[in-house]
């Protein structure tokens, strides 16, 4: 279960959209299992968690809320 970073502050970066959420930290998940396998595995996160990470500190938004 996760609870950092609290989910419903995700949805909130994202515009409120679950859906969107978790269709962006599954593509950034997999970007980052591409590019860093090394380093994953030695974290102790999961490349998920990484990925809801650097959406909770706006390092990765939805295309759609860039442009309003």
């Amino acid at each position: 279960m996760m609870i950092e970073p609290p989910i419903d502050e995700l949805v909130k970066k994202i515009g409120g959209n679950k859906y969107k959420l978790c269709c962006i930290m599954a593509k950034r998940a997999k970007e980052l299992e591409k590019r860093i396998p090394a380093e994953i595995e030695k974290s102790d996160k999961k490349a998920i968690s990484l990925a809801a990470d650097e959406i909770y500190r706006g390092e990765i938004v939805s295309s759609d809320s860039v442009n309003q």
